[in-house]
This record gives C-alpha cells, sequence and structure tokens, in this order.
C-alpha cells in the first residue's frame, strides 16, 4: 500500500470568513484545517468519517487544538493546506495542518488537532480496529517535536 503520508489541497480565502481587515478571522482557520482534513481523508485514504459514523455509529471528536498564526491569509488568496498524522494510539489520534500561501514560500498558521475515537451509540470513547491501526501505521508520518511551541521554533528556523 502506497499511500501519501502528507496530503495537499488548496482553497480560496472567502469573503464571509474575513475580518474587517481583509484577514481570515482567526476562529475560521480552524474551519479551512478541518474542511481540508475531512476531503483529504477520502480523496486519499477512503475515508469518509461521516459515512462512518452514519453506518457504523464510530468517528472521532475533537480534543484538542493548538494552534498558531503567524501571516495573515487574505481576502480571496489561494492558500496551500498541508497535513499529516502525527500520533495515534488505540483510540487517540494527532494531526498537524499547515497554511501557506499558493507557492508554500510563507507559512501561514500551524494546528495541531486532538481526537478521540468515539461510538456515537454509547458516547463513550471507541478503540480503533485493527485495520485502522494498520492504515495509521502505513500513514503515520511525525514531526521532529513533541510539543507545539518546539514545533513552531524548529518550522521558523527552516526559513
Amino acid at each position: 500500500m502506497n499511500l501519501p503520508k502528507v496530503v495537499e489541497s488548496k482553497t480560496k480565502i472567502r469573503f464571509q470568513d474575513c475580518d474587517p481587515f481583509n484577514h481570515l478571522n482567526n476562529g475560521k482557520y480552524t474551519d479551512y484545517f478541518m474542511n481540508h482534513r475531512e476531503d483529504e481523508l477520502i480523496k486519499n485514504y477512503d475515508m469518509d468519517i461521516y459515512k462512518m459514523a452514519k453506518l457504523e455509529g464510530k468517528s472521532w471528536v475533537s480534543s484538542t487544538n493548538q494552534i498558531a498564526y503567524l501571516k495573515p491569509a487574505l481576502l480571496m488568496e489561494t492558500v496551500s493546506i498541508e497535513s499529516q498524522l502525527i500520533y495515534f494510539d488505540h483510540s487517540h489520534l494527532k494531526a498537524e495542518m499547515r497554511m501557506y500561501n499558493e507557492d508554500k514560500s510563507h507559512l501561514k498558521a500551524i494546528i495541531w488537532c486532538g481526537f478521540v475515537h468515539f461510538n456515537l451509540m454509547t458516547q463513550k470513547r471507541e478503540t480503533h480496529s485493527e485495520d485502522m491501526m494498520a492504515l495509521f501505521d502505513t500513514i503515520f508520518n511525525p514531526t521532529d517535536a513533541t510539543i507545539f511551541e518546539d514545533r513552531l521554533k524548529s518550522l521558523r528556523a527552516k526559513k
């Protein structure tokens, strides 16, 4: 199985998501990151979390977010978003997502999103299946840091 460890997409910053300064509103960055990840899970890994929730009663719920805003994303700008799985265990996942300008010469924002596998029927934490664990093992791509602030320093040093 030759699946990508880093997935990427491009999107345009829309008017309704911007503040009066024509910058992407801080609260909207998470929406752009999550939309990217959901689309790329389907496209690259054939994992539709909404179909899974409907058919199996299992999905993931957000547990933590750590975000840093480095440069503004501007109205009608095309941005490039990358993401990768940086941690997993039997019931947790952590993804790193990075937003760049279109040619990826400037990092605009980075987020670490934590998720808990969840059974919607029992309203309790769920254990990942063996198939899921095998997929996660295949696409796992850890960063050079386990602490968010250290990762920021590392990315800034690469400039």
